[in-house]
């Protein structure tokens, strides 16, 4: 089947956004200028975000609360499924991930062959070699959590940088609210019978990325909160 010609316009770019106010308007001006549809949502900044996107045409969501970056996803879904969105690409705030890719991770989706794409950093010699080696074990670690509990077997976890179709929207339905919701997501594609692949992408680890990005002992908190979950239904 072949890659039919898709309006940029179509596909939502939802972007989670907790205190970037610093970097996210250049985060956002190469997806601008692309012509997406750039939905921002705001967990309850309380810097000058808002200020900052204030002459950019995005739509701009806000929550009242601090809910969580997978509250904060769930409500981008929602919106741009409710929009009635063809494609969705989910997109980091700090500048760790590179617009160019976009359209990898898209182009499985839109020849028809699955319905979710899920970038990974182990795909590419490349790509391993911008790990950091203190993060790079603990994803080892979280890819047999998420295979163990979940049944997908990937080669990187924790990784937001994803694209899906409108099926796949209206299927994922996170109530993770918070960093757990990178494991949640694959038990809904699992649950649903979803059609995924996964899409070599490179993570840009700045000093700011690294300084505002979860920890390794963040990371440890949410395999020990997944591991409560699963084992005692909690």
């Amino acid at each position: 089947m072949n890659m039919t010609t898709v309006d940029n316009q179509n596909v939502f770019v939802i972007i989670p956004s907790y205190n970037e106010g610093s970097v996210i308007a250049n985060t956002l001006a190469p997806l601008v200028k692309a012509g997406y549809t750039v939905v921002v949502i705001d967990d309850c900044s309380t810097d000058n975000t808002a200020e900052a996107l204030a002459n950019l045409p995005v739509h701009y969501l806000k929550h009242e609360l601090n809910l969580g970056q997978g509250a904060a996803l769930q409500t981008g879904v929602d919106y741009a499924y409710s929009l009635g969105a063809q494609y969705l690409v989910m997109f980091d705030a700090d500048g760790q991930h590179n617009h160019e890719e976009i359209a990898n991770l898209l182009n499985p989706i839109q020849i028809g062959r699955v319905d979710i794409t899920l970038g990974s950093r182990f795909k590419r010699p490349e790509d391993i070699a911008q790990i950091p080696p203190s993060r790079k074990l603990i994803l080892k670690g979280a890819i047999l959590i998420n295979g163990l509990f979940t049944g997908m077997w990937l080669t990187d976890a924790h990784n937001g940088f994803r694209a899906m179709n409108r099926k796949a929207m209206a299927q994922i339905k996170m109530r993770e609210s918070r960093m757990a919701h990178a494991t949640e997501i694959l038990s809904l594609i699992k649950k649903a019978d979803l059609q995924y692949e996964e899409v070599p992408v490179k993570i840009v680890y700045t000093d700011y990325s690294k300084m505002k990005g979860q920890s390794s002992l963040n990371s440890i908190n949410i395999l020990i909160d997944l591991f409560v979950k699963n084992i005692f239904g909690s």
